[in-house]
Protein backbone atom coordinates (compact mmCIF):
# COMPACT_ATOMS: atom_id res chain seq x y z
CA UNK A 1 0.00 0.00 0.00
CA UNK A 2 1.75 3.45 -1.09
CA UNK A 3 0.31 6.19 1.24
CA UNK A 4 2.11 8.65 -0.96
CA UNK A 5 -0.63 8.37 -3.73
CA UNK A 6 -2.94 10.14 -1.19
CA UNK A 7 -0.61 13.41 -1.93
CA UNK A 8 -1.57 15.69 -4.24
CA UNK A 9 0.89 16.15 -7.51
CA UNK A 10 1.12 19.99 -6.57
CA UNK A 11 -0.27 20.55 -2.95
CA UNK A 12 -0.52 23.70 -1.67
CA UNK A 13 -0.58 25.52 2.06
CA UNK A 14 -4.44 25.78 2.90
CA UNK A 15 -6.61 26.94 5.77
CA UNK A 16 -8.62 25.59 8.48
CA UNK A 17 -11.73 27.13 6.81
CA UNK A 18 -10.44 26.20 3.28
CA UNK A 19 -10.44 22.22 4.60
CA UNK A 20 -12.75 22.00 6.83
CA UNK A 21 -15.22 21.66 4.77
CA UNK A 22 -14.14 19.38 2.51
CA UNK A 23 -13.42 17.01 4.97
CA UNK A 24 -16.70 17.50 6.79
CA UNK A 25 -18.64 16.52 2.61
CA UNK A 26 -15.47 13.55 2.72
CA UNK A 27 -17.04 12.07 5.82
CA UNK A 28 -20.37 12.41 4.79
CA UNK A 29 -19.55 10.58 1.72
CA UNK A 30 -18.01 7.53 3.40
CA UNK A 31 -19.96 7.24 6.75
CA UNK A 32 -19.89 4.02 6.88
CA UNK A 33 -15.67 4.09 7.87
CA UNK A 34 -15.44 7.81 8.77
CA UNK A 35 -17.02 9.76 11.90
CA UNK A 36 -16.88 13.38 12.23
CA UNK A 37 -16.56 15.20 15.36
CA UNK A 38 -16.67 18.36 16.11
CA UNK A 39 -14.54 19.47 18.89
CA UNK A 40 -15.17 23.26 19.52
CA UNK A 41 -13.56 26.48 19.27
CA UNK A 42 -10.18 27.50 19.39
CA UNK A 43 -9.13 30.49 21.95
CA UNK A 44 -9.62 32.84 19.02
CA UNK A 45 -13.27 31.12 18.01
CA UNK A 46 -11.69 29.17 15.32
CA UNK A 47 -13.61 25.74 15.25
CA UNK A 48 -11.30 22.48 15.74
CA UNK A 49 -12.17 18.95 14.37
CA UNK A 50 -10.99 15.25 14.90
CA UNK A 51 -12.21 12.05 12.92
CA UNK A 52 -12.41 8.71 13.29
CA UNK A 53 -11.57 6.31 10.75
CA UNK A 54 -12.28 2.54 10.72
CA UNK A 55 -13.61 0.00 9.01
CA UNK A 56 -15.71 -2.85 11.05
CA UNK A 57 -17.23 -7.13 10.21
CA UNK A 58 -4.86 9.32 6.34
CA UNK A 59 1.80 18.02 9.18
CA UNK A 60 -2.01 19.70 8.55
CA UNK A 61 -1.74 19.44 4.61
CA UNK A 62 -0.28 15.70 5.01
CA UNK A 63 -3.47 14.87 7.45
CA UNK A 64 -5.84 17.06 5.13
CA UNK A 65 -4.83 14.70 2.30
CA UNK A 66 -5.13 11.73 4.10
CA UNK A 67 -8.74 12.33 5.26
CA UNK A 68 -10.36 13.79 1.78
CA UNK A 69 -8.00 11.76 -0.18
CA UNK A 70 -7.74 9.01 1.89
CA UNK A 71 -11.57 8.15 1.90
CA UNK A 72 -12.20 8.09 -1.72
CA UNK A 73 -13.74 4.84 -2.89
CA UNK A 74 -10.31 3.93 -4.94
CA UNK A 75 -7.75 4.55 -1.97
CA UNK A 76 -4.94 2.89 -1.06
CA UNK A 77 -6.05 3.81 2.22
CA UNK A 78 -8.46 1.12 2.27
CA UNK A 79 -6.78 -1.76 3.16
CA UNK A 80 -5.12 -0.39 6.33
CA UNK A 81 -8.59 0.71 7.34
CA UNK A 82 -9.42 -3.09 7.30
CA UNK A 83 -6.74 -3.33 10.14
CA UNK A 84 -6.32 -0.61 12.34
CA UNK A 85 -9.14 2.74 13.69
CA UNK A 86 -7.56 5.79 12.87
CA UNK A 87 -8.30 8.98 14.89
CA UNK A 88 -7.61 12.27 13.74
CA UNK A 89 -7.07 16.05 14.36
CA UNK A 90 -6.63 17.68 11.51
CA UNK A 91 -4.63 21.30 13.20
CA UNK A 92 -4.53 21.78 16.65
CA UNK A 93 -3.71 25.29 16.44
CA UNK A 94 -6.13 27.22 13.98
CA UNK A 95 -5.10 30.12 15.48
CA UNK A 96 -1.35 29.93 15.05
CA UNK A 97 -1.66 28.80 11.42
CA UNK A 98 -4.07 32.24 11.04
CA UNK A 99 -1.49 34.74 12.87
CA UNK A 100 1.49 33.01 10.18
CA UNK A 101 -0.56 33.54 7.19
CA UNK A 102 1.61 36.55 6.23
CA UNK A 103 4.44 34.18 5.32
CA UNK A 104 2.24 31.35 3.78
CA UNK A 105 0.91 33.43 1.30
CA UNK A 106 4.03 34.46 0.15
CA UNK A 107 5.81 30.87 0.31
CA UNK A 108 8.74 30.10 -0.76
CA UNK A 109 10.12 33.75 0.18
CA UNK A 110 12.49 33.09 2.96
CA UNK A 111 12.92 36.53 3.88
CA UNK A 112 9.27 36.96 5.13
CA UNK A 113 9.66 33.47 7.10
CA UNK A 114 12.47 35.45 8.57
CA UNK A 115 10.43 38.67 9.38
CA UNK A 116 6.46 37.34 9.98
CA UNK A 117 6.95 33.66 11.51
CA UNK A 118 5.71 33.32 14.86
CA UNK A 119 5.87 30.45 17.31
CA UNK A 120 4.34 29.56 20.78
CA UNK A 121 6.59 30.68 23.60
CA UNK A 122 7.11 28.16 26.57
CA UNK A 123 4.09 28.35 28.62
CA UNK A 124 1.81 28.81 25.53
CA UNK A 125 3.65 25.44 23.20
CA UNK A 126 0.49 23.06 22.58
CA UNK A 127 2.47 20.39 22.32
CA UNK A 128 3.57 20.50 26.00
CA UNK A 129 0.34 21.60 27.39
CA UNK A 130 -1.25 18.33 27.93
CA UNK A 131 -4.00 18.12 28.98
CA UNK A 132 -5.05 21.56 30.12
CA UNK A 133 -2.70 24.30 28.76
CA UNK A 134 -4.79 25.75 26.53
CA UNK A 135 -8.76 25.25 25.53
CA UNK A 136 -7.38 23.28 22.12
CA UNK A 137 -5.48 20.67 24.72
CA UNK A 138 -8.59 20.50 26.78
CA UNK A 139 -10.78 19.54 23.43
CA UNK A 140 -8.14 17.00 21.83
CA UNK A 141 -7.62 15.38 25.19
CA UNK A 142 -11.24 14.92 25.69
CA UNK A 143 -11.26 13.36 21.78
CA UNK A 144 -8.07 11.10 22.36
CA UNK A 145 -9.49 9.95 25.38
CA UNK A 146 -12.78 9.05 24.33
CA UNK A 147 -11.26 6.72 21.68
CA UNK A 148 -8.05 5.58 23.63
CA UNK A 149 -6.29 3.23 23.92
CA UNK A 150 -3.65 3.54 20.80
CA UNK A 151 -0.99 1.34 19.14
CA UNK A 152 0.24 4.33 17.23
CA UNK A 153 1.25 8.27 18.11
CA UNK A 154 2.40 10.45 15.39
CA UNK A 155 2.52 14.18 15.62
CA UNK A 156 3.38 16.28 12.12
CA UNK A 157 6.25 18.60 13.34
CA UNK A 158 8.22 20.80 11.43
CA UNK A 159 11.59 22.90 11.36
CA UNK A 160 12.18 26.45 9.87
CA UNK A 161 15.57 25.45 9.16
CA UNK A 162 17.47 21.85 9.40
CA UNK A 163 20.33 20.15 7.37
CA UNK A 164 17.90 17.56 6.06
CA UNK A 165 14.67 15.65 7.57
CA UNK A 166 14.60 14.22 11.08
CA UNK A 167 12.46 11.65 12.89
CA UNK A 168 12.03 11.40 16.69
CA UNK A 169 11.36 7.92 18.12
CA UNK A 170 9.48 7.07 21.73
CA UNK A 171 12.91 6.27 23.35
CA UNK A 172 11.25 2.19 24.67
CA UNK A 173 10.72 1.52 20.75
CA UNK A 174 14.35 2.60 19.72
CA UNK A 175 15.39 -0.88 19.28
CA UNK A 176 12.39 -1.92 17.42
CA UNK A 177 12.46 0.57 14.65
CA UNK A 178 15.21 0.08 12.36
CA UNK A 179 13.22 -0.84 9.44
CA UNK A 180 11.27 2.13 9.66
CA UNK A 181 14.43 4.14 10.47
CA UNK A 182 15.69 2.56 7.20
CA UNK A 183 13.11 3.58 4.67
CA UNK A 184 12.74 6.98 6.26
CA UNK A 185 16.36 7.90 5.72
CA UNK A 186 15.97 6.17 2.35
CA UNK A 187 13.01 8.13 1.25
CA UNK A 188 14.97 11.87 2.03
CA UNK A 189 18.26 10.78 0.54
CA UNK A 190 16.03 10.00 -2.57
CA UNK A 191 13.69 13.73 -2.37
CA UNK A 192 17.77 14.91 -1.77
CA UNK A 193 16.93 16.29 1.74
CA UNK A 194 19.15 13.78 3.50
CA UNK A 195 19.61 13.79 7.37
CA UNK A 196 19.58 16.51 10.47
CA UNK A 197 22.52 14.84 12.39
CA UNK A 198 22.07 16.81 15.67
CA UNK A 199 23.61 14.53 18.62
CA UNK A 200 21.64 17.00 21.65
CA UNK A 201 23.32 14.34 23.81
CA UNK A 202 20.31 14.11 25.84
CA UNK A 203 19.83 17.95 26.71
CA UNK A 204 15.91 18.59 27.26
CA UNK A 205 15.21 14.71 26.47
CA UNK A 206 16.54 14.59 23.11
CA UNK A 207 18.77 11.32 23.30
CA UNK A 208 21.10 10.43 20.12
CA UNK A 209 19.93 7.31 18.07
CA UNK A 210 22.00 7.04 14.86
CA UNK A 211 22.27 10.73 12.30
CA UNK A 212 18.69 11.53 11.57
CA UNK A 213 17.10 10.06 14.66
CA UNK A 214 16.65 10.54 17.97
CA UNK A 215 14.00 10.43 20.89
CA UNK A 216 10.45 12.60 21.50
CA UNK A 217 10.89 14.81 23.83
CA UNK A 218 9.08 14.40 26.85
CA UNK A 219 7.58 17.44 29.63
CA UNK A 220 9.08 15.75 32.41
CA UNK A 221 12.83 15.69 30.50
CA UNK A 222 11.79 19.66 29.73
CA UNK A 223 11.07 20.55 33.41
CA UNK A 224 14.02 18.09 35.11
CA UNK A 225 16.36 20.22 32.62
CA UNK A 226 14.85 23.87 33.97
CA UNK A 227 14.92 22.39 37.24
CA UNK A 228 18.32 21.29 37.13
CA UNK A 229 19.02 25.24 36.16
CA UNK A 230 16.80 26.55 39.27
CA UNK A 231 14.06 28.39 36.76
CA UNK A 232 11.50 27.36 38.46
CA UNK A 233 9.81 29.93 36.23
CA UNK A 234 10.33 27.47 33.20
CA UNK A 235 9.50 24.50 34.75
CA UNK A 236 6.41 25.50 35.29
CA UNK A 237 5.54 25.93 31.17
CA UNK A 238 5.71 22.83 30.57
CA UNK A 239 3.32 20.12 31.22
CA UNK A 240 3.11 16.92 29.88
CA UNK A 241 3.65 16.47 25.76
CA UNK A 242 1.10 14.73 23.84
CA UNK A 243 3.48 11.55 23.64
CA UNK A 244 3.03 11.51 27.23
CA UNK A 245 -0.72 11.97 27.66
CA UNK A 246 -1.33 8.87 24.97
CA UNK A 247 0.60 6.57 26.67
CA UNK A 248 -1.15 7.44 29.89
CA UNK A 249 -4.68 6.49 28.38
CA UNK A 250 -3.98 2.35 28.78
CA UNK A 251 -1.98 -0.11 29.69
CA UNK A 252 0.10 -0.65 26.02
CA UNK A 253 3.30 0.09 24.46
CA UNK A 254 1.73 2.64 21.82
CA UNK A 255 4.81 3.62 18.95
CA UNK A 256 5.34 7.51 19.42
CA UNK A 257 6.92 9.51 15.99
CA UNK A 258 7.63 13.05 15.55
CA UNK A 259 8.44 13.42 12.05
CA UNK A 260 11.05 17.08 12.31
CA UNK A 261 10.96 18.45 8.58
CA UNK A 262 12.42 21.71 7.71
CA UNK A 263 10.41 24.33 5.73
CA UNK A 264 14.38 24.96 4.52
CA UNK A 265 17.29 23.32 3.99
CA UNK A 266 20.91 24.71 4.72
CA UNK A 267 23.51 22.79 3.26
CA UNK A 268 25.71 21.00 5.54
CA UNK A 269 29.28 21.75 5.99
CA UNK A 270 31.39 18.51 4.39
CA UNK A 271 33.87 18.80 7.18
CA UNK A 272 31.60 18.84 9.99
CA UNK A 273 32.12 16.36 13.02
CA UNK A 274 29.46 13.83 13.20
CA UNK A 275 26.48 14.77 15.11
CA UNK A 276 27.35 18.63 14.60
CA UNK A 277 24.88 20.37 12.35
CA UNK A 278 27.47 23.55 11.91
CA UNK A 279 26.12 25.18 9.17
CA UNK A 280 22.33 25.43 10.74
CA UNK A 281 23.95 25.99 14.36
CA UNK A 282 25.59 29.11 12.89
CA UNK A 283 23.09 30.24 10.59
CA UNK A 284 20.67 29.95 14.11
CA UNK A 285 22.80 32.61 15.66
CA UNK A 286 22.57 35.23 12.74
CA UNK A 287 18.83 34.62 12.41
CA UNK A 288 17.93 37.22 15.00
CA UNK A 289 20.27 39.86 14.06
CA UNK A 290 18.98 39.22 9.92
CA UNK A 291 15.41 39.54 11.22
CA UNK A 292 16.09 43.35 12.68
CA UNK A 293 17.58 44.06 9.57
CA UNK A 294 14.30 43.08 7.65
CA UNK A 295 12.57 44.71 10.07
CA UNK A 296 14.38 47.94 9.13
CA UNK A 297 14.49 47.81 5.81
CA UNK A 298 18.15 46.78 5.38
CA UNK A 299 17.68 43.62 3.27
CA UNK A 300 21.06 43.95 1.76
CA UNK A 301 22.33 43.64 5.21
CA UNK A 302 19.87 41.10 6.17
CA UNK A 303 20.98 39.32 2.72
CA UNK A 304 25.01 39.54 3.36
CA UNK A 305 24.18 37.63 6.85
CA UNK A 306 22.96 34.10 5.02
CA UNK A 307 24.78 34.62 2.07
CA UNK A 308 27.23 32.05 2.91
CA UNK A 309 24.94 29.79 3.53
CA UNK A 310 23.11 28.13 0.59
CA UNK A 311 19.14 27.54 1.51
CA UNK A 312 16.78 26.04 -0.45
CA UNK A 313 12.80 25.96 0.33
CA UNK A 314 11.70 22.07 1.16
CA UNK A 315 8.68 21.32 -1.11
CA UNK A 316 5.48 20.78 0.38
CA UNK A 317 5.06 17.58 -1.49
CA UNK A 318 8.34 16.36 -0.37
CA UNK A 319 7.70 17.13 3.09
CA UNK A 320 4.08 14.76 2.87
CA UNK A 321 5.74 11.89 1.70
CA UNK A 322 8.01 11.61 4.34
CA UNK A 323 4.98 11.98 6.15
CA UNK A 324 3.57 9.44 5.12
CA UNK A 325 6.35 7.04 5.03
CA UNK A 326 6.60 7.80 8.70
CA UNK A 327 2.86 6.79 9.33
CA UNK A 328 3.30 3.62 6.53
CA UNK A 329 6.43 1.97 8.33
CA UNK A 330 5.00 2.82 11.56
CA UNK A 331 2.09 0.98 11.15
CA UNK A 332 4.04 -1.93 10.25
CA UNK A 333 6.40 -1.64 13.13
CA UNK A 334 3.60 -1.83 15.72
CA UNK A 335 1.75 -4.76 13.28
Amino acid sequence: MNTSDLIPAQPHFRTQEETLPLIREACAERDDVATFHELGESEEGRPLAGVVLADEPAGPETLRALLTNGLRPDSPLRGLLEGFRFVVVPHTNPDGEARNQPWIREWPNVARFVQHAQREEPGRDMEFGFPDLRRENELVADFLREHGPYDMHMSLHGMAFAEGAQLLIERRWAERTQPLRDAYAGVAQELGLGLHDHNRKGEKGFFYIEPGFATTPEGEAMRAHFRAQGDDDMVSCFLDSSMEFVRSLGTGDPLCLVTEVPLYRVQPHEDAPPGQPVAYQNLKERLPEVQVHLEEGRAEKAHALVEPFPIQPVSLRAAMVLHMVALAEGLKAVR
